[in-house]
């Protein structure tokens, strides 16, 4: 784990040796559920501390996430962004949320072996959760690293963020035409483009960009749109 601890030291995340071997339990259930269920095609420890711990703590270190109090998963799959930050920021509630129940129920006793008391779990598309007055503009951050295109993400997130708050949406190489492709989905979302970081670690190579966006205005109440029409028809 001696990767982690490097990248840990970049980012100005200060953790005990406690939550360095929490890490190394939560890679190792994974992939033991992994010969299940398809959870990652990435199994090898280097590239799953790699690709999955040290890229989900890239926005650690960003004030958007340093000054949050709430924050939510959108598409979490096997944890990702979420728990990496859940484990190193103890005392920011974490909600996850994915639409595939199995997953959930996996995550669920995964969070439970790793006693993350400030992390919940919901089965529900984010079409419908976010239409739910208890959980509508109730995040300080939303972040997502699901597969899909910024402007149908930002439908997806952004009623989940309150005014003043930030949605960070984990992208590739082609973040740059994402973003300027998005810019009408954002704005009538209530959002305002803030910028693309490219966080760069001495001795670590990621293509990953995280763009960043800040709700400025309430999203009206008509999105997010019925499921399936922000992916079929973005903004």
């Amino acid at each position: 784990m001696e990767q982690l601890r490097k990248a840990f030291e970049q980012l100005n995340i200060s953790v005990n040796e406690e939550t360095v071997s929490k890490f190394k339990k939560y890679m190792g259930l994974v992939l033991a559920w992994n010969e299940k269920i398809n959870l990652t095609a990435i199994t090898g420890e280097t590239d799953f501390i790699k690709k999955h711990f040290i890229d989900s703590l890239l926005c650690a270190d960003f004030d958007e996430v340093k000054n949050a109090d709430t924050l939510i998963d959108v598409g979490t799959g096997a944890g990702f962004p979420g728990v990496p930050l859940a484990l190193v920021f103890p005392h920011k509630q974490f909600l996850l949320i994915d639409s595939i129940g199995k997953k959930v129920k996996i995550l669920g006793e995964i969070a439970e072996a790793l006693e993350l008391s400030n992390v919940n779990l919901l089965q529900s598309r984010a079409e419908d959760l976010a239409r739910k007055e208890e959980f509508r503009e109730n995040f300080d951050v939303c972040l997502a690293r699901a597969v899909a295109g910024l402007a149908t993400l930002s439908e997806y997130c952004l009623p989940f963020v309150k005014i003043g708050g930030s949605f960070i949406s984990y992208k590739g190489p082609g973040a740059d035409e994402e973003a300027k492709g998005a810019e009408k989905a954002i704005e009538t979302l209530g959002g305002k483009f803030v910028g693309i970081r490219r966080p760069q670690l001495e001795g670590f190579d990621f293509d990953h960009s995280l763009i960043v966006i800040k709700k400025t205005q309430k999203t009206h109440g008509k999105y997010p749109r019925s499921a399936g029409i922000p992916t079929k028809a973005p903004l």
